[in-house]
């Protein structure tokens, strides 16, 4: 059974970093590309960051540009999400998602995701 699991979400003040990952199960991440996402209350599904399968083209939301950096580590069937600069703002809830279609490159549309986790709670408050 495909799935997909975040952890790493907890609450860290303004400021501060984390590590978010996205641990798969049932299939091999190295074939497909990750997405990052959140949501938060009220406000549509944002697209954070995407890594293609080769792991040699990523693509940021200029929101999280410079602060927050993508990776794969395929071995693992994992990925990651390092976060620095949080802002009170980054609060949501944060999502990994993969599509198998892209090789070359990567979106950041949510439409284009076939598979997502259940998300992983991210709080920044002092």
């Amino acid at each position: 059974q495909l799935q997909l699991e975040e952890s790493g979400g907890d609450l860290v003040q303004p400021g501060g970093s984390l590590r978010l990952s996205c641990a798969a199960s049932g299939f091999t991440l190295a074939y497909y590309t990750i997405g990052w996402f959140r949501q938060a209350p009220g406000k549509a599904r944002e697209g954070l960051s995407c890594i293609n399968p080769k792991g040699d083209f990523t693509d940021y939301a200029d929101s999280v540009k410079g602060r927050f950096t993508i990776s794969r580590a395929d071995a693992n069937n994992s990925a990651s999400l390092q976060m620095s600069g949080l802002e009170p703002g980054d609060t949501a809830i944060y999502f990994c998602a993969i599509e198998g279609r892209r090789i070359n490159s990567c979106s950041r549309s949510a439409v284009e995701y076939d598979y997502w986790g259940q998300g992983t709670q991210v709080t920044v408050s002092s």
